[in-house]
């Protein structure tokens, strides 16, 4: 698609008349980024800077920084060089000191003072600033410098490992790992986490914690229990690792159990959300609102943007029948993701609840105007269409929903009905002689038929009228 897409943009450039040709560029320029072509990714930036008006300062600094990816990205050598530079940088941390050489109290209790001195806690902070630029790098580097991602890994992994940062190097493999399931190549994850889930416990914690994650979601849920134990088991203290236990249990439907591995996991680390959201789920599923209740609000404390939150604070106060703190909770849901479907239709529906049938049609209808195929929507649209007597307009509803359920007769004969109760009768009668001949069996419309046939005095309306008794007589 890069090809049509570089092609489409050349003929607009040529376009005397096209005043934005820089932003074009700007886009060829990212295509050719994309496809490695890093010189004439350079080009078209700086034919973009020079197009762009000065006037445009965001844009033009955007350009130069594209300018200066592109050369970073055009050196995959120099990129090599620099990370085995960061590799090489001596820690100058000496971990013998901490080790007693002999029997001699005195020297003992020294180690034991200064195991957790103010020294010691700052070689671990430098040891941890340190592998969190050499995991940043990596993860930086390796997609480019390489043929592919898995090839830049490798290189990675292979420095790492002759490097003074050896034990990184399965993190750098879960990082791999973690970088396929982003690309959706299970298979391959799956592979390299069960390699790394036979190693030491903290990767094989780790790599069993991805392996049942994986599995739970592919609704594998024995093989995601059987790995969850196995992180569990080898990392207790693991809060992913018992946040996943709990799923598993949760989907055999042993809230109470599941409860207790989500607070373990809480227990271990206060502030691993993912816990505390399952676990105001759980009190969800026990009929414990109050409960999940004071769960979502701690979660919204600290997510403070978070609509999946939002959203179920406002659904646990629906089931505790406070309609209008629901209410309350969902506009800021709107407020946070405006377009959502779901969550209209929802404010419409509790609005019709509470009888405000204007505010009910506006949130139903913008529902509708993101996804016109929610049928539950547009039956209340057509419906309030019927009260107001716009028949017009609950017609146009009733057509759509019968597109999109083309074997329920029920929307044929609502159609027909508004064309028959606005006065047009013949519109009506041709919807349901058209709905007779899809529905052959279909005993309400033949009694529509009748009946309309008898007032417009027609004479297919005997002839109707015994096919109806041998119908019904059928059933």
């Amino acid at each position: 698609m890069y090809a049509e897409a570089l092609n489409t943009c050349q003929v607009i450039v040529k376009n005397k008349m096209f005043s934005n040709a820089g932003i074009l560029k700007m886009n060829m320029g990212n295509i050719y980024l994309k496809q490695r072509n890093y010189s004439k990714a350079i080009k078209f930036y700086r034919m973009a800077l020079d197009q762009v008006s000065s006037v445009n300062n965001q844009m033009r600094i955007k350009i130069m920084q594209n300018i200066g990816v592109t050369f970073i990205q055009a050196d995959r050598e120099k990129m090599k060089k620099a990370f085995q530079k960061l590799i090489a940088v001596p820690l100058e941390i000496d971990e013998d000191k901490y080790i007693s050489p002999s029997d001699d109290p005195h020297t003992n209790l020294v180690t034991e003072a200064i195991k957790n001195d103010h020294l010691r806690q700052m070689e671990h902070e430098r040891r941890a600033m340190a592998e969190k630029y050499i995991m940043t790098s990596a993860k930086l580097i390796a997609p480019v410098i390489e043929t592919s991602f898995a090839a830049g890994y490798d290189w990675c992994v292979e420095v790492v490992k002759a490097s003074q940062y050896v034990e990184l190097a399965n993190d750098l493999e879960i990082n791999k790992a973690v970088t396929y399931l982003r690309q959706k190549d299970y298979n391959q994850a799956v592979e390299i986490l069960k390699v790394l889930e036979k190693k030491d416990s903290r990767v094989k914690s780790a790599a069993a914690t991805n392996l049942s994650a994986l599995y739970y979601m592919g609704k594998d849920f024995a093989q995601a229990s059987s790995y969850a134990d196995i992180a569990v088991n080898s990392d207790r203290y693991n809060p992913a690792a018992l946040t996943n236990k709990g799923n598993t249990v949760f989907a055999n439907g042993d809230y109470e159990k599941a409860a207790e591995f989500y607070k373990e996991a809480l227990r271990n680390d206060s502030s691993c959300t993912e816990a505390l959201y399952n676990i105001g789920l759980t009190y969800e599923k026990l009929n414990r609102l109050d409960e999940a209740l004071d769960c979502f609000l701690k979660l919204h404390a600290i997510l403070r943007n978070s609509a999946e939150v939002l959203y179920q604070i406002a659904n646990i106060y629906e089931l505790m029948e406070n309609p209008s703190q629901a209410i309350e909770w969902l506009m800021q849901v709107v407020s946070v993701i405006p377009t959502d479907p779901q969550v209209l239709s929802k404010l419409g529906e509790l609005y019709d609840r509470e009888g405000d049938k204007s505010q009910a049609f506006q949130y139903y209808y913008e529902s509708y105007r993101y996804f016109p195929c929610n049928i539950e929507v547009i039956e209340w649209l057509g419906a309030y269409y019927i009260d107001t007597q716009f028949w017009e307009k609950a017609i146009q509803y009733f057509e759509r929903a019968s597109l999109i359920q083309p074997t329920q007769v029920k929307w044929q004969l609502m159609v027909a009905s508004c064309f028959r109760r606005s006065g047009n009768y013949q519109k009506a009668l041709d919807t349901y002689k058209d709905t007779r001949r899809k529905f052959p069996e279909n005993v309400e419309c033949l009694r529509f038929l009748v009946r309309l046939c008898t007032d417009l005095g027609l004479k297919d309306a005997q002839e109707y009228a015994r096919k109806l008794k041998r119908l019904e007589k059928k059933k």
